[in-house]
């Protein structure tokens, strides 16, 4: 199978063109020779580029799952032609650590214990830290491992064992923002997003750049459609719910979720 022409990304990493062209190729391994395969753990950038590579070559019996519904961290399971994509067969486990409610434990801790560790972090998914019960979701090869060889987090003593109280997922809150804009570019939607300007909005993407379904994007005249979520650094992450109905001045009448 020849490399992808993936140009019309933009500007992406050797690593990102590396990840790309084996997605594609278990893609082509999946349908062609019916294999079952699954990625390692992907952050929510390397997932969208995996979902926009996928759509590109029209391939669509994949499914992506961290665990749990709303993962940032995701597997990719690449499913034959004819069968069923199960969540329950990805080779995913949870392990839950607990220990005194009273020992402030982060994420930063857990995460550097496995590195310690020496575990590579794709294959570790979510964590999650809440008080004096955390959860890690880990590719399964793994887990045994964690197990048995981690029963500290820095000097705290922790007791591990398979599976994770559901109660400790958190729920994702979100605040409405409805307004209107004059286009659907990435200015106008900002400008109504933070309460700015348009031209402030504008000297914001040319010069920071903003995220645009976890891509970089610098163009304020970036279109946007309903659906992309877009943030624009320390000033939080925002979804394009509806756009639609036109006002009396010609101005697109526009919902947007924050992420609170």
């Amino acid at each position: 199978m020849k490399p992808l022409d993936l140009s019309f990304l933009g500007n992406i990493s050797d690593e990102d063109k590396i990840l790309l062209n084996r997605t594609a190729q278990w893609a082509f391994c999946t349908e062609n020779k019916y294999q079952l395969k699954y990625s390692f753990f992907l952050d929510e950038r390397q997932a969208k580029l995996c979902e926009t590579v996928l759509k590109s070559i029209k391939f669509d019996s994949c499914c992506f799952y961290g665990g749990y519904e709303d993962a940032k961290r995701k597997i990719i399971g690449f499913f034959p032609p004819f069968s069923d994509s199960d969540k329950n067969a990805f080779p995913i486990v949870p392990v839950t650590f607990t220990y005194r409610k009273s020992d402030n434990l982060s994420h930063r801790d857990f995460l550097g214990a496995l590195m310690s560790l020496r575990i590579s972090r794709e294959t570790v998914g979510d964590i999650i830290v809440s008080e004096g019960e955390s959860v890690i979701f880990l590719y399964k090869t793994i887990a045994e491992y964690v197990l048995q060889n981690m029963n500290k987090i820095g000097r705290t003593g922790v007791k591990c064992n398979i599976g994770y109280n559901t109660d400790i997922i958190p729920v994702q809150k979100f605040e409405e923002i409805k307004g209107t804009a004059a286009a659907l570019r990435l200015d106008c939607i900002v400008s109504l997003a933070l309460r700015i300007s348009r031209e402030k909005a504008a000297g914001l993407i040319s010069t920071s750049g903003a995220e645009v379904n976890h891509l970089h994007i610098t163009s304020p005249s970036f279109q946007l459609s309903e659906g992309d979520e877009f943030s624009v650094k320390g000033y939080g992450k925002f979804i394009l719910l509806q756009a639609g109905g036109i006002t009396k001045k010609q101005r697109i009448h526009i919902t947007l979720t924050k992420y609170v």
